[in-house]
């Protein structure tokens, strides 16, 4: 009882499996079978979360309409327009894809891992600008970023928030949002530095040849990424409970612990193909941005400082303003700043450290309207938070401060060759 052997009835003898045509058992192509079953239900899962699990969905076909615009080499315009919509469902699937890969790797790698591939987008971006030796579109993309990222983000953030709990006083931690407010101090004055230096100098030195400002941005740049080294280790070993905290206060009865919707291999997989995707589409994005300025009548100041962060930022906009509705203000700060941070202490030198290696200059100087810009982004932000408290009017006061800016920059129309404010013209003798 219980032999899985089979006899044969009518001569006694044991019955050996059938053989199909190709030399395997029937019982080797069930396997096989179901072997190829699996692979193909993984395969419709996976794609299913990946593709359709996402409400950008609509702007999925952008992305082969680009390809075919550039190939047949439509209008440079329509190309960029439709490439910038292609970016908008890549970085915030991106950012799905990393939070995936960070289940498998335990806290520690998991941070690590979400502060590199967050801004996934913002630096593939820069470094094609930079290959391209387009330092203000790099420039301007940064800028823009994480003045988005501190006005745009968190203001929205506040004021959705505010308006969905009207009934409820909204407090968090302000010891995240002071550490990565000093972080942003931080990062200021070494932007600071150089343009007060440069300004300075074409005072007192009108023939200088911007050397000194080259190799002040590039040790204040090593110093940022110093800076930014030590912020991981603070948030991710010696200070843990700073960080943590922010999901472990106001958990609801009917929260579920988060769970890996796919596998580790297959986040992999699909975040290397969609990092090649966003690697094609910024590539035509960079290349074709002065057409679709002259196109268009707008500056490249504005699509730069306000069109490309709105892509870039689409996963960490849209998930801010669900914390905030949820009245998780914690959370709802920590993907705001730290996204701001990550750019300013880490994006930004690392864009100066490489242009370095590659022999183009390009320092931290960023002009005196656009520092001025940042400048008062960060002094606002940090008053808004100051107190622990929130409600819909400093996130009104934040949305209105981002719109100003916006609109300084609308009607900024700089002439593309003179549109770097970092004296390219002075600079480009200098010894790298």
């Amino acid at each position: 009882m219980g032999s899985s052997v089979n006899y044969d009835v009518e001569n006694g003898e044991t019955a050996k499996p059938r053989e199909s045509l190709l030399g395997t058992t029937s019982s080797e192509s069930d396997v096989l079978s179901c072997v190829r079953f699996r692979m193909v239900r993984d395969f419709v899962a996976n794609v299913r979360k990946v593709i359709f699990g996402t409400k950008l969905l609509v702007l999925f076909p952008a992305i082969p309409m680009a390809f075919v615009a550039h190939y047949y080499s439509l209008d440079r315009p329509w190309v960029f327009g439709l490439s910038l919509l292609g970016l908008t469902p890549l970085a915030e699937r991106l950012s799905f894809l990393t939070e995936q890969i960070a289940h498998y790797t335990g806290p520690t790698v998991g941070g690590l891992v979400n502060a590199t591939c967050g801004n996934a987008t913002e630096l593939i971006i820069a470094m094609f600008a930079l290959h391209k030796r387009k330092i203000h579109v790099l420039k301007y993309s940064l800028l823009g970023s994480i003045i988005s990222n501190l006005l745009l983000v968190l203001g929205s953030s506040l004021l959705c928030g505010g308006i969905a709990n009207l009934n409820k006083q909204q407090k968090f931690d302000h010891k995240q949002a002071d550490a990565n407010t000093l972080l942003l101090l931080l990062g200021l004055l070494c932007q600071i530095a150089p343009l007060l230096f440069n300004l300075n100098t074409m005072e007192y030195s009108p023939k200088s040849d911007g050397t000194l400002i080259l190799h002040l941005s590039r040790a204040s740049s090593i110093l940022m990424l110093f800076a930014y080294v030590a912020y991981l280790f603070f948030q991710l070993k010696s200070h843990t409970q700073l960080f943590e905290s922010q999901e472990d206060h106001e958990v609801d009865d009917d929260d579920i612990k988060e769970t890996a919707s796919i596998g580790s291999w297959s986040a992999f997989i699909w975040l290397c193909l969609m990092t090649l995707i966003v690697a094609v589409l910024s590539e035509y994005v960079v290349g074709t941005i002065e057409d679709a300025s002259e196109s268009w009548g707008i500056s490249v100041s504005f699509i730069s400082i306000i069109l490309l962060p709105l892509v870039g930022n689409a996963a960490e906009h849209a998930g801010s303003v669900i914390f905030a509705f949820k009245n998780k203000l914690d959370i709802s700060l920590g993907v705001a700043l730290g996204s701001a941070s990550q750019i300013l202490m880490f994006v930004v030198p690392l864009c100066v450290i490489i242009a370095w290696i590659m022999g183009i200059n390009m320092s931290l100087d960023f002009g005196l309207l656009e520092t001025g810009c940042l400048a008062f982004s960060i002094f606002l932000t940090a008053f808004t938070l100051q107190d622990g408290s929130s409600h819909y009017l400093k996130g009104v006061i934040l949305t209105l401060a981002y719109v100003v800016i916006g609109a300084c920059f609308f009607v900024q129309h700089v002439p593309f060759d003179e549109s770097n404010s970092n004296n390219l013209e002075r600079v480009s003798n200098a010894v790298a």
